[in-house]
């Protein structure tokens, strides 16, 4: 009788623990933080943006308390942004990697743990295909922003735009623009550069030839743009650019997604992923809504007279 006793007792004690154990784990991993590793391949406004909104969306979830975000600029090196994606790999739980270069990158070097790219425009087209990546497209609607060139300067025959060639967000964005354009019946002369000091001569090379310069999204168009718009002011040429961030920086007008609502939508795939859900069940999302914005100094520079109905439609950038 007596071992019986001592039997249960131990049984009881043994069940304590291990209950005791479990509500331990628990615990544990409900204090567990998450580490949110984010690579982005250069620093400028439109991408800083985009890492905003990625933060902002996490810092509103209910994880607020866990995250800890660790950034890191590859300074538009492709080595450098593979180096951080391999640490990344050893030290983080989730990666942002911001840009195509910095997606492939990040691609290249971590096989497993869950990769989240945004400002890429074709991911498929850039091989970001796999069971543990997915992520928000930053597409720009060219064809709108061939329709800004026929409203606010009906006068264009020919369009120049620089582009750099390693970047395949903008080569294919020019691509893009460049059938829409000519589908419009302009004329379009594109000049590759391969890094931001080649941009002052590609800009003489078309100068004289061109009505308007189109910008689109592209990493060394945005570090070189007080460049281009200096440029154009002295030629004056105007430029039509391919998001807010430009018309702020002086182009004309603009029509493009937000820079910020990519970034916190993807912050928010990121924690439909901490809810639960599997990277291979959340497909690659898009923005559909434009933002078409107008710069007022350039506006008066070149005569541009809004009316009531543009006035709805677009904002205006003092």
């Amino acid at each position: 009788m007596k071992k019986l006793i001592l039997g249960i007792i131990l049984i009881t004690v043994l069940a304590g623990c291990q209950e005791k154990n479990e509500e331990g784990k628990k615990k544990d991993k409900a204090a567990e933080k998450i580490n949110i590793g984010i690579t982005q391949i250069v620093e400028h406004p439109s991408l800083d943006l985009i890492r905003n909104g990625v933060e902002d969306a996490l810092k509103e979830s209910k994880y607020k308390d866990k995250v800890i975000f660790n950034y890191q600029n590859a300074q538009g090196d492709f080595i450098t942004a593979q180096t951080i994606a391999a640490q990344f790999n050893e030290n983080s739980d989730i990666i942002v990697a911001i840009t195509t270069p910095s997606a492939q990158a990040a691609l290249n070097k971590i096989p497993k743990k869950p990769l989240f790219f945004t400002a890429v425009t074709n991911p498929v087209m850039a091989g970001l295909i796999g069971e543990n990546v997915t992520g928000v497209s930053d597409m720009s609607p060219v064809e709108e922003q061939v329709k800004l060139i026929q409203e606010f300067l009906p006068e264009t025959k020919t369009i120049g735009t620089i582009y750099t060639t390693s970047e395949a967000n903008s080569t294919y964005l020019v691509e893009e623009f460049t059938v829409a354009a000519e589908k419009a019946g302009y004329k379009v002369i594109t000049r590759g550069v391969t890094n931001v000091t080649e941009i002052a001569s590609a800009m003489d090379s078309f100068m004289k030839d061109v009505d308007v310069i189109y910008t689109a999204k592209d990493n060394n168009i945005a570090s070189a743009y007080s460049l281009i718009i200096d440029r154009a002011n002295k030629a004056e040429i105007p430029v039509i650019g391919a998001t807010k961030d430009f018309t702020k920086a002086g182009a004309l007008a603009s029509s493009g997604i937000s820079e910020y609502q990519v970034g916190y939508q993807t912050g928010k795939m990121v924690i439909r992923h901490l809810n639960g859900e599997e990277i291979k069940d959340l497909p690659i999302e898009y923005l559909k809504k434009s933002e078409l914005t107008i710069n007022e100094k350039q506006m008066k520079k070149y005569g541009i007279l809004l009316d009531k109905d543009q006035l709805k439609n677009i904002e205006i950038i003092n």
